[in-house]
């Protein structure tokens, strides 16, 4: 017979048929890791996550902070991550991750505890209408009642939702009510056969795919732009192969994670001094899009005032018209497309690639004249820190003007680069690369603004954080982007649009066990920097303080000495 000691150390699982039918669904579809943020009516749901040998679950407070540290591991991992909370206004605090998943492509499986429809608008506390209230941002979304046990169907329904979030890359909603009592618990687990969702993708139509094949071959400019994208070695063959046919032009970004001497990787750099006449040259006769969410706000720019006569975009989920002049989409992944197209197609003779290309050569030469004799800013210290980075490294970035700043830059292209660009929002980027550090081998290193970093301090208030992790803040004492762009300066209520503060981490550092350190020179950072990834007993921050009203003039400065 158990002592009362040893009863207590037996597995515990919930008595609850709803609870049990979910954790079984999530187990068998290969959910592997669950943040869990702390709460009573989400108890079955805890009990069984946190006691199933098979997952990996978080304790997270902050639900906010919570979704985007299990968007990082998803992120990362390239698989479903469950986040669960309790009911009523806790779930809400999900939906700025919800949003970045969806843009992003990344699966996301949101189950939130509920009270019984009965409980719900007879002013019960903690209730709201949790039924969904993401449908705007969803993929599907299902609110369970163990009526609907009867004939069995509830392990279906909870299948093909999660089948929905792992081939369909994105987020999907389950919703479990709960009745009083929470906490019962068995020894008892139920478990399904693991379901297989593999991704079969269908190759094009070889005659449909012809036609276009001879659009291609007839084209002298031919732009292939990549956006965010997760590393991929045969994409990078496969880019690398484009440049072979001078009439083709890669441009890539930073957060696209290729890298080739032959591709234009800093587009603001090549475009930004160009007049008319020159933009006119620059002109695609066919646009060929694919990745994610471009961050140059001047190549839209351009495509939307001098169209493509083609724009396709590849992509197995959806085609954005960001260049208003979006003509086919193939649903398909890169890298099918290619394997196919490039059998159908042949180099044309073009000057378009040599000319862009020689461009960015004049425009590299003026990059480093600049930089070599650049004041302390914004700018210098994102220099200074790139190239500091040690090979092999993860590198996190916050959006705002710091993620701006980076494409200025050549990185070492042995660094993977990622950033919340779905929504382009500061509210979770901490959050996000803590939760990518716990499940990747490689250092990581998270650079970041004052105003993300402060916006989400919560994200230190987690215990999984690797002593490899570091972060470096440039504080500019504000919202420094907002001195670039020429309308709120032209306002009256700048500190508005700005933020001024004057806010550092140290206290911050000393609440998290953070190693703190700053630097307020170029001396001081290059200094820091020398042991700043060195092994250490704990994570290390490093504040970087710029000059708050130079740093715009500089960067000013830079885009007028590229023309």
């Amino acid at each position: 017979m158990l002592s009362k000691n040893e009863d207590y150390l037996m597995p515990q699982f919930p008595i609850n048929e709803l609870a049990q039918l979910t954790i079984a669904t999530c187990v068998a579809s290969k959910i592997e890791h669950v943040v869990i943020s702390p709460g009573s009516r989400n108890a079955p749901l805890t009990i069984g996550f946190s006691n199933h040998p098979k997952v990996k679950t978080y304790s997270i407070v902050d639900e906010r902070c919570a979704a985007f540290f299990a968007l990082g591991i998803a992120q990362q991992l390239q698989s479903p991550v469950a986040i669960v909370c309790t009911s009523g206004s806790a779930l809400l605090n999900y939906y700025p991750a919800i949003a970045e998943a969806f843009y992003s492509n990344i699966p996301l499986v949101v189950i939130s505890a509920d009270r019984p429809k009965h409980l719900i608008d007879i002013g019960d506390g903690q209730t709201i209408r949790q039924e969904n209230v993401f449908e705007n941002h969803m993929l599907a979304s299902v609110s369970l009642d163990e009526s609907l046990n009867i004939e069995g169907n509830i392990n279906e329904m909870l299948s093909e939702i999660i089948k929905t979030a792992i081939l369909e890359s994105g987020p999907v909603h389950i919703n479990v009510p709960f009745d009083e009592p929470l906490y019962e618990t068995t020894s008892n687990i139920l478990n399904f056969e693991t379901f297989d969702y593999s991704f079969e993708e269908e190759p094009l139509n070889v005659d449909d795919l012809e036609q276009f094949a001879k659009i291609w071959n007839a084209s002298e400019k031919k732009m292939v732009l990549v956006g965010e994208h997760y590393p991929n070695e045969l994409l990078q063959i496969q880019l690398e192969h484009l440049t072979k046919d001078p009439s083709v032009l890669v441009l890539i970004e930073n957060t696209a994670n290729v890298s080739n001497p032959k591709f234009i990787n800093s587009i603001d750099k090549l475009i930004f001094p160009l007049e008319d006449n020159e933009l006119t040259h620059f002109q695609p006769d066919i646009l060929l899009s694919l990745g994610g969410l471009i961050v140059s706000k001047k190549i839209k720019q351009h495509l939307r005032k001098f169209k493509p006569k083609h724009h396709w975009h590849v992509d197995p989920k959806r085609a954005f018209d960001t260049y208003h002049s979006l003509s086919h989409h193939f649903k398909l992944t890169p890298q099918l497309f290619f394997s196919q197209f490039f059998f159908l197609t042949k180099p044309t003779d073009s000057f378009y690639q040599e000319f862009w290309l020689h461009k960015k050569e004049i425009r590299l030469s003026k990059h480093a004249a600049f930089l070599n004799e650049c004041a302390f800013s914004d700018l210098k210290v994102v220099d200074t820190v790139l190239k500091s980075i040690p090979a092999n490294s993860q590198l996190q970035v916050s959006n705002s003007s710091v993620i701006r700043y980076t494409q200025l830059f050549d990185i070492n292209k042995s660094l993977r680069l990622f950033c919340n660009r779905g929504t382009s929002g500061i509210d979770g980027s901490t959050s996000t690369a803590i939760g990518a550090s716990v499940v990747v081998d490689a250092n990581t290193v998270f650079l970041t603004g004052d105003i993300s970093f402060f916006y989400d301090s919560n994200a230190l208030w987690n215990s999984y954080i690797p002593i490899t992790f570091r972060i470096i803040v440039i504080n500019n004492g504000g919202g420094g982007i907002f001195r670039f762009i020429p309308g709120p300066q032209k306002s009256n209520a700048l500190d508005y649009f700005e933020t001024p503060h004057n806010l550092t981490a140290v206290h911050l550092c000393k609440m998290y066990n953070f190693e703190y350190a700053t630097a307020t020179s170029v001396d001081e950072l290059t200094t820091g920097l020398k042991d700043f990834y060195t092994i250490s007993e704990k994570p290390k921050l490093l504040e970087v303080f710029t000059p708050q009203k130079e740093n715009d003039k500089i960067l000013k400065a830079y885009f007028n000495n590229l023309k």
